[in-house]
C-alpha cells in the first residue's frame, strides 16, 4: 500500500512535525485544520468566524488530496468551549449538507489560548492523483 503525504503550494507549511494529509490507499487522514486565514495570517477572535475558517482549510486538503468534503466519512471537531457546540453544529450542517459523516466533538484545552476549535478528518480519495 503507497502511503504520501500531501504537498501543495496552496498549502501551508505546519510549523510543528507532522503532515497536513497523509493517503494510504483510498483513504485520506487529515490533520486538525484551525480558523487561521493563511493567506492573511490571521486567526480571528470570534468562534464562528473561526470555525467558517477551519472548514474552508480542511475544504482546501482534502482537495489538494484528491478528496472533497462529499467524501467524508468521520470527522473530529474538538472545541475549546462546550458553549460553542450549538453554532459548530449549525456550521457542520452547512459544509455536510447531505449525508453528514460520523462525528465527535471533544471539549478540550487547545494547544494555543486563542484557538477555538480544530476540525480533522478521515475521507475516501475521489480521484488517483
Amino acid at each position: 500500500m503507497d502511503i504520501t503525504a500531501t504537498k501543495s503550494d496552496k498549502l501551508p507549511h505546519p510549523s510543528a512535525v507532522y503532515s497536513q494529509a497523509v493517503s494510504a490507499g483510498d483513504l485520506v487522514f487529515v490533520a486538525g485544520q484551525v480558523g487561521m486565514n493563511y493567506d492573511t495570517g490571521k486567526l480571528p477572535d470570534e468562534f464562528e468566524s473561526q470555525a467558517r475558517q477551519a472548514f474552508e482549510n480542511l475544504s482546501i486538503v482534502l482537495h489538494a488530496s484528491g478528496s472533497s468534503m462529499q467524501n467524508v466519512v468521520k470527522a473530529t471537531v474538538w472545541l475549546r468551549n462546550a458553549g460553542d457546540f450549538e453554532a459548530m453544529n449549525k456550521l457542520y450542517a452547512e459544509y455536510f449538507p447531505a449525508r453528514p459523516p460520523a462525528r465527535s466533538t471533544p471539549i478540550v484545552d487547545l494547544p494555543k489560548p486563542n484557538l477555538l476549535i480544530s476540525i480533522e478528518a478521515i475521507a475516501v480519495i475521489s480521484k488517483k492523483r
